[in-house]
């Protein structure tokens, strides 16, 4: 079946044939055996004409079939109705109630162009507005749920990480530097370290120099900088295009961050050194970490992608901040964890009793913090550390079901609480006593959180100043 828009520019195309010719309507209709009227509704991209049809008006206006029937308009004001037709007739235009314009005879070029330059703005708003708030968080609840539902463990990603590093002659021990930037040459690649970059990026890739850009310093042990430029590695290796819609975006930021893990601490090794710690029941984040030279938190996050698919242990991660708002979460052990209308579970506050909580309480945060909590989804085990940031404090956990404590360092800890969240009379409503004592006899000044004034971050990559990163490009491409 043709396309409307090929039927349109078809049309067009006859018309400037005819037009060409002298002919009107109905001398072309008397020279073809067919009504003028007939001819119009070709001409209007509303009828589609037979081929003999085509050969008979291709005679009549001494031109060949082939051009009538090209994709291309014959003209700039017959670009113009066709860009016209294509736009009112999207999805975008639509859905906004609008009747769409008729394009008259006597409507200028310079009107067109005009209705045209408020469609393609309206376009671009379209597709800079990549999700409202409650998309993205559905568009997050649902990349969580396919993770779990296949523990967490992408093959096709473990597979091209274990070959970029053996082909860069990585064998055993913490990735190095020179091993990333030699991964990266073999990329067609060049990492160089500039102290303007955006404020809102944490690397840029020209893509036409090959040349990935990024911070001059990191925190120490230099994870972050090894982890930038294999994230932007993972892109090309994984042949990620322009994401399309937040979801998109996720995916790819999850893919990303995933091949990155692979490589700091790779499949082989990694198992290895799991399956060993199992074996002497002496399994710990920290030792992990400290393994292969890595933060805490991908520490704990790279065990969640290994331990069910090669241990056979369920287990969940948390990371929390100080007021025990859950920041990143995954878990496939049933730990009872609250979450919203839409099923997200990033942005709800932990459970009081949680140790993602208790932990901050600590006088020692040197050390990891061992806690058995009694929860309606069964008892579970787990081992918190706490870190500071410039955004203030936040806590890292990993924790399995009882049975499976015995496999790691402070099981033997006496520590131990009892939650029954969801239920909010566990910490989120307070008791009978203290409801009678002060309902009514309070009045708290709340703190405003001016996160919840700020639109979602707009742009096919969510809040990134795209005039910044031109203008940092253009600067380094000079220079």
């Amino acid at each position: 079946m043709v396309s409307s828009i090929e039927l349109t520019t078809l049309g067009h195309r006859i018309r400037h044939h005819r037009t060409q010719a002298g002919l009107t309507l109905d001398e072309l209709g008397t020279r073809c055996g067919v009504a003028g009227s007939q001819l119009s509704l070709i001409e209007n991209g509303k009828r589609e004409p037979k081929l003999s049809l085509l050969q008979a008006i291709a005679d009549a206006t001494v031109t060949e079939v082939g051009d009538l029937i090209s994709g291309e308009p014959p003209n700039r004001r017959a670009a113009l109705e066709i860009e016209l037709d294509r736009a009112q007739a999207s999805p975008v235009f639509r859905q906004l109630g609008i009747s769409p314009v008729r394009v008259t005879k006597g409507m200028s070029d310079e009107t067109l162009e005009s209705i045209l330059g408020l469609h393609r703005e309206l376009q671009r708003r379209e597709r800079e507005a990549i999700a409202t708030p409650e998309e993205a968080r559905r568009a997050n609840t649902e990349l969580r749920l396919r993770m779990r539902a296949i523990d967490n463990y992408l093959p096709e990603i473990e597979q091209i990480a274990e070959k970029q590093l053996r082909q860069a002659g990585h064998t055993s021990g913490a990735l190095t530097h020179r091993t990333v930037s030699i991964m990266a040459e073999r990329l067609g690649l060049e990492l160089i370290y500039a102290n303007d970059l955006p404020s809102s990026t944490r690397s840029i890739t020209d893509l036409e120099h090959g040349r990935v850009y990024l911070p001059p310093a990191s925190i120490p042990g230099g994870h972050g900088l090894r982890s930038m430029a294999l994230q932007a590695m993972a892109h090309r290796l994984l042949g990620h295009t322009r994401p399309t819609d937040y979801a998109n975006f996720l995916q790819q930021r999850l893919e990303i961050n995933y091949f990155a893990a692979c490589c700091l601490m790779p499949e082989g090794n990694a198992v290895a050194f799991l399956k060993q710690a199992k074996k002497d029941r002496n399994l710990a984040v920290e030792d992990f970490r400290d393994a292969f030279g890595v933060t805490h938190e991908a520490a704990g996050m790279r065990m969640s992608n290994l331990m069910t698919q090669h241990l056979g242990i369920k287990l969940h991660f948390l990371r929390a901040d100080h007021n025990g708002t859950l920041q990143r979460v995954y878990e496939n052990d049933g730990l009872p964890l609250p979450m919203d209308v839409t099923g997200s579970v990033e942005g709800q506050v932990a459970c009081r009793r949680f140790a993602a909580r208790s932990a901050f309480a600590q006088q020692n945060r040197t050390t990891e913090h061992y806690q058995y909590t009694d929860t309606p989804g069964g008892t579970f085990w787990c081992s918190t550390q706490t870190g500071t940031t410039t955004d203030g404090e936040f806590s890292i956990t990993v924790g399995v079901p009882f049975d499976d404590a015995r496999w790691f360092r402070g099981r033997e800890t006496t520590v131990r609480a009892t939650s029954a969240c969801p239920d909010e009379s566990c910490c989120r409503r307070p008791s009978r006593d203290l409801i009678e004592r002060w309902e009514g006899k309070a009045w708290p000044s709340a703190r405003v959180h001016t996160q919840m004034f700020s639109p979602l971050p707009r742009g096919a990559f969510p809040g990134v100043d795209d005039s910044e990163v031109y203008a940092f490009l253009q600067r380094h491409a000079e220079g």
